[in-house]
């Protein structure tokens, strides 16, 4: 959409400091880590920014992509993973990491079944309109309809999940707390559930919109 480039800046700073001002007051993190958080996103910004639609248009026509995007953020999470005591970061990290390959994967799919959620890029960009009672009725029951999709799929995996990581690794399961803590349980338990969120997110959502007439 077209916008002020000052309001989508001021927007994007309030925004940003009220992550990293939450980071703080829940004792999550120090000042030095938000400040070395930040300067690493700007890293990240400056390294990936140019060659980011060559990674797009890699995993949406690419055959394996979507086997290497998997085996990718497997590895990234694993190798990552050397803690001598749990740590939330670590399920955090997997949630990451398991959501963005889901995605990724669900960009995929939706390239090769032909189903076009972006507009046509001579049409950008999208002028504002005015905010109707159709358009905010629509908007609001494809919220309401998402988010209970994504709810029933994130219930669904973890109820799945969780026994069988545990039956596999034989963790006993009677304190699921307890057995959730356990590498062995948690990194696929936080991959395979937000795995399929993100994947939902991107291709059974926007399907079932379309089937209904609210895309």
């Amino acid at each position: 959409y077209q916008y002020p480039l000052m309001f989508g800046l001021i927007l994007a700073s309030c925004w940003c400091f009220l992550v990293c001002c939450s980071r703080i007051y829940m004792g999550m993190h120090s000042i030095l880590d938000v400040i070395a958080g930040f300067l690493y996103a700007i890293l990240i910004l400056i390294v990936f920014h140019p060659v980011v639609d060559l990674i797009d248009n890699f995993n949406l026509t690419y055959k394996y992509a979507p086997l290497i995007i998997i085996s990718l953020h497997l590895a990234l999470g694993i190798f990552s993973f050397t803690l001598d005591t749990w740590s939330t970061s670590r399920g955090d990290t997997a949630q990451i990491l398991g959501c963005g390959a889901g995605v990724a994967c669900g960009s995929h799919v939706n390239y090769i079944v032909g189903l076009k959620l972006d507009p046509p890029p001579d049409t950008l960009p999208l002028s504002l309109s005015f905010l109707t009672v159709t358009v905010f009725g629509k908007a609001i029951l494809r919220l309401l309809i998402g988010v209970i999709v994504l709810l029933l799929t994130k219930v669904a995996m973890k109820k799945a999940t969780i026994p069988l990581a545990c039956k596999i690794f034989r963790i006993p399961h009677d304190d699921i707390r307890k057995a959730r803590q356990r590498m062995e349980v948690e990194l696929p338990y936080r991959y395979i559930t937000y795995g399929m969120v993100g994947f939902s997110l991107m291709f059974i959502v926007p399907c079932l919109f379309h089937f209904i007439g609210l895309s």
